[in-house]
């Protein structure tokens, strides 16, 4: 349905009908020598029509999109729709003047046909500047809600970097290294204050390369890693081509985060954690699989940083975001695709 239809605008429409109508009136009975009375009774009819044949490019606008790689397509296709617009104006007036006994000549036809076939192509280019401002105001909503989940996630990373759980076990690992293990203790505690450091130094940052978002998501793990000593094995592959890509910052923190907790420290046996990243068609895809227990229970809050980072993803890419997770070939597999957009250009965006 067009959008007109689902408020009163449709009968502000009509009424922005009625100035075309008394042009039409004033030129036919102009030319015509007919009166203005005449004039307005066999072209009410026709204007009528008209009024309702130029909402229809609102459907094929929407379908078509300007592009260059359409433009030669869509100009055939409107001046044909043109055409017929003006041949359906011209024969209601004829036949609404042949119905009151009033002449009309070629010439009052081919004007008829004109005026119809200009307003249809007047209409086509504000049903575009319509669709236009509508994907602007769309644009900026979601841009809106992509920094509030931003935002958001930057708070949810604040919390868990300041998680008394989380601080007291890494502490109380460094406190056991130290006896144990001096070497690996100090190694612990500046890997740690490195990851807090570098989630504290994103400040208002939406965006990052995602070279830096590999780093921070490296940077948590390696203190996990300590921690877990040789019960957790990291293991990275990450192709250049995509590291200058952009991605909203914090977004893999939820998911390694995911990757160690119900994942590597429900297991006895050793575990790894396998990161990727590629590039392909404009795309990139992350992979992070993990080894799990598959006769543990799945933890009841594992789906709520899945749907955080879907949510970020369908903000900010739309369709082209996608997010994919569960068990495959032994492993817990979280899959990210979504396009790659040049650093400054999705600073810019954001």
């Amino acid at each position: 349905m067009h959008p007109i239809f689902r408020s009163r605008r449709w009968l502000i429409y009509l009424a922005a009908w009625i100035p075309v109508m008394a042009l039409l009136v004033y030129v036919t009975s102009t030319t015509a020598r007919m009166s203005w009375l005449a004039a307005a009774e066999i072209l009410a009819p026709g204007c009528f029509v008209s009024a309702f044949v130029c909402l229809s490019p609102w459907y094929l606008c929407r379908a078509r999109p300007l592009g260059l790689a359409t433009m030669g397509n869509l100009g055939s296709t409107f001046l044909g729709a043109a055409a017929i617009a003006g041949v359906l104006l011209a024969g209601a007036t004829e036949l609404m003047a042949e119905s009151l006994a009033v002449p009309v000549s070629g010439g009052q036809l081919a004007l008829w046909f004109a005026v119809g076939a200009l307003l249809y192509l007047l209409s086509v280019g504000l049903h575009y500047a319509a669709l236009g401002a509508i994907a602007s105001r769309e644009s900026e909503r979601q841009a809106a809600e992509a920094r509030t989940l931003a935002r958001e996630a930057q708070l949810q990373a604040l919390k868990f970097q300041l998680n008394p759980h989380f601080l007291f076990n890494s502490l109380h690992s460094i406190a056991a290294l130290a006896t144990l293990d001096g070497s690996r203790a100090r190694e612990m505690c500046v890997r740690l204050s490195g990851f807090l450091r570098a989630s504290l130094a994103l400040g208002d940052r939406e965006v990052i390369p995602l070279r830096e978002e590999l780093a921070l998501a490296r940077s948590y793990l390696e203190v996990e890693q300590v921690r877990f000593s040789d019960r957790l094995r990291v293991e990275a592959d990450v192709e250049q081509t995509c590291e200058e890509c952009a991605v909203p910052a914090l977004l893999l923190q939820p998911l390694v985060e995911n990757a160690v907790k119900h994942g590597v420290a429900g297991m006895v046996e050793p575990g790894s954690i396998h990161l990727a990243a590629r590039r392909g068609a404009g795309l990139v895809t992350i992979t992070i699989e993990n080894a799990f227990d598959p006769d543990m229970p799945p933890p009841p809050k594992l789906g709520m940083g899945l749907n955080h980072v879907r949510r970020r993803l369908e903000v900010r890419y739309g369709e082209q975001g996608e997010l994919q997770a569960g068990p495959a070939e032994g492993v817990y597999r979280v899959s990210l695709r979504f396009p790659c957009e040049p650093s400054m250009a999705s600073i810019s965006r954001a």
